[in-house]
């Protein structure tokens, strides 16, 4: 991500100042910069790191910020700085592992528009998009939606209709991809690539704001869900020459307590044949919720192995938030 507060998006990148069907400044009110410490010992500082940055999205009155959850799981304290230049301290409230987004709450009066939310749905493959994070209009993007399809991440993490931007916004985490109406419909994830040969280009994937609304009120009140933890393996995998490959294992998690090693192929999950890591992943969270055991045929060297895998909810190995 971008870290210099004075860059800025050339003006044909950026939304035009006449004729737009929503108060542009107004959403920009809503975005806040923000900032998370996490302690060395954290499980997520070895690939996170301790000192995180991004974007948050105002979405209640009461000072709820939307983010995306990378950026405060294991935090220690969060900062952040809201459009007029105050700076607050903020509690985190929740990170979900299935969808990926983060919770904050203000502690102090924030001073701050309310962003809308709208429908991804409603927005198709071409439409015109807006990507604002902090900084006003000069880190305010004009974008379209490259697509709407899944996403599978090596960190056992799946998206059915993830949305994908270009051009890409140079500071996505946590940034707010807008519709044509100015309706939040998505929170900007990561970088990525679309297209192929000369016309390939990097993109921003994000994940889709109707996920949250059913786990919205559950994540404020309880810091969960709601909905029973899937089984988390601490094996990272993806695909390579047409095979299904252990990318590497979680240190001290289930996989590798199970034996499982660095470039095993992967062929069958509970007698399951599976040839892609979506394919994979919908294997392993059909058999039952964090805890369930995991059978696996693995190719290593010629032979197969079939360690079984006992699941823990991935929340558990995490260090919990700390109020200020």
């Amino acid at each position: 991500m971008a870290d210099d507060v004075d860059w800025s998006f050339p003006e044909a990148l950026q939304p035009p100042r006449e004729g737009l069907a929503f108060d542009l400044d107004q959403a920009l009110d809503a975005m806040v910069a923000l900032r998370a410490e996490v302690p060395d010992e954290a499980f997520t500082a070895g690939t996170l790191g301790t000192d995180r940055g991004g974007n948050g999205i105002v979405i209640g009155a009461d000072g709820t910020i939307l983010t995306i959850g990378y950026l405060i799981t294991e935090a220690s304290s969060v900062w952040i700085t809201t459009q007029r230049g105050a700076v607050l301290p903020a509690y985190p409230l929740a990170y979900d592992q299935a969808t990926g987004f983060g919770l904050v709450r203000a502690l102090g009066r924030l001073d701050a528009a309310v962003l809308p939310r709208g429908r991804p749905q409603d927005s198709a493959p071409g439409d015109r998009v807006f990507v604002i994070g902090h900084g006003g209009r000069r880190h305010a993007l004009q974008a379209r939606l490259a697509a709407r399809r899944e996403f599978a991440g090596y960190w056992e993490y799946l998206l059915e209709q993830a949305l994908f931007t270009t051009p890409a916004h140079p500071e996505w985490s946590g940034a707010a991809v807008l519709d044509s109406a100015g309706r939040l419909i998505g929170v900007g994830s990561l970088l990525t690539e679309e297209g192929s040969g000369e016309s390939r280009a990097q993109a921003n994937m994000a994940v889709p704001i109707d996920l949250l609304e059913p786990i919205l009120a559950s994540l404020i009140d309880t810091g969960r869900s709601g909905l029973p933890a899937r089984p988390w393996l601490g094996l990272y995998a993806g695909t390579a020459d047409g095979q299904l490959v252990v990318g590497g294992t979680a240190q001290g998690g289930p996989a590798e307590r199970a034996g499982v090693r660095q470039g095993d192929l992967i062929l069958e999950v509970a007698g399951r044949r599976v040839a892609s890591l979506p394919d994979f992943l919908r294997a392993v969270w059909a058999l039952g919720p964090a805890g369930t055991r995991v059978p696996l045929t693995l190719g290593r060297d010629g032979d197969l192995v079939r360690p079984v895998i006992a699941s823990v909810d991935r929340n558990d190995v995490l260090l919990r938030p700390r109020l200020h």
